[in-house]
């Protein structure tokens, strides 16, 4: 079985403030400058540039419950499955990104995956505050 880290940030603000900003895929190069630059849509399909690709991603649909969970589609065929909830908690949310460890991961790199969702993370909280 891998390994998962969640990795969590509270937000200062109701979970419905939170959830209608990230759920929003143009917003991601805002907050996620790791996944994408910036993202592109097809119809119905989502794309973001990474570094030189090109990586579909897909949503949950919109949902009273707080789930983002999204897949990335790599050009390689792989696709990462990333649970990603908000919740209400005290005076405002808690956004919850659980990192799964890939096989054959380092320490090393698994620890600094969890620092860029980390600071992904602290990237929204900043943006849905200060709105």
């Amino acid at each position: 079985m891998s390994e998962s880290k969640h990795i969590s940030v509270h937000i200062a603000r109701a979970p419905g403030e939170v959830y209608e900003y990230a759920k929003n895929p143009a917003h991601l190069p805002e907050w996620a400058p790791g996944l994408c630059s910036a993202v592109e849509r097809e119809g119905d399909r989502w794309f973001a540039v990474s570094g030189d690709s090109r990586i579909e991603l897909t949503f949950a649909t919109d949902n009273p419950f707080g789930v983002l969970d999204h897949d990335v589609h790599l050009p390689t065929g792989e696709v990462f499955r990333n649970p990603v909830r908000v919740v209400p908690h005290d005076d405002g949310s808690e956004l919850t990104f659980t990192l799964r460890r890939q096989p054959d991961m380092s320490d090393a790199d698994f620890a600094r995956d969890s620092a860029l969702v980390l600071a992904d993370l602290e990237a929204l909280k900043r943006i849905v505050e200060s709105r």
